[in-house]
């Protein structure tokens, strides 16, 4: 498959992480914002990151979903492009978790990943 034809959406929320981030943002600064980045890392080589930010660049990519909005730092974008965020609760607990069509390895926790 060709990188072109992983996915036309670059990066796409799931209702459940949206429920989960506008009740993160409540006790946080009007108009904070959910950030997610990739940087070198983890088990597996690159992780994921989650944190609260306020501002926002030119050149993040801005999802809104449900009255919440999470952006993509231009950097971070090829490593995820394609994926789906979504809040899961199982017996390993509560976590973000994000779906990479461009992983080729991930870790046992979901929060690092390998592109081959």
């Amino acid at each position: 498959m060709s990188e072109s034809s992983i996915s036309t959406t670059p990066f796409s929320v799931t209702e459940r992480a949206a429920r989960r981030i506008s009740s993160i943002l409540t006790g946080e600064t009007q108009g904070s914002m959910l950030r997610v980045s990739v940087s070198g890392g983890g088990c597996s080589g690159f992780q994921y990151g989650f944190t609260i930010d306020q501002t926002r660049s030119d050149d993040d990519l801005t999802i809104e979903k449900d009255g919440v909005v999470v952006l993509v730092d231009s950097v971070s974008l090829p490593f995820v492009e394609g994926s789906t965020l979504d809040f899961v609760d199982d017996l390993m607990g509560q976590s973000f978790r994000v779906t990479n069509p461009n992983a080729t390895a991930a870790c046992g926790c979901g929060t690092s990943f390998s592109i081959g």
